[in-house]
């Protein structure tokens, strides 16, 4: 049931997280706030589909 997921910056565009998640209890897009080496701060992070 576990899928690994892609976290991309959505300041940069960059793939810099790798996660998995539970498709069934959390169907939804993920979203963090990580932090971004490129940027060098905390940007958010969206799962890439």
């Amino acid at each position: 049931m576990r899928d690994l997921v892609k976290l991309v910056c959505t300041s940069c565009g960059d793939e810099n997280y790798h996660t998995d998640k539970n498709k069934k209890t959390k169907p939804e897009r993920l979203e963090f706030k990580k932090y971004c080496p490129r940027e060098r701060k905390y940007t958010i992070h969206k799962e890439k589909k």
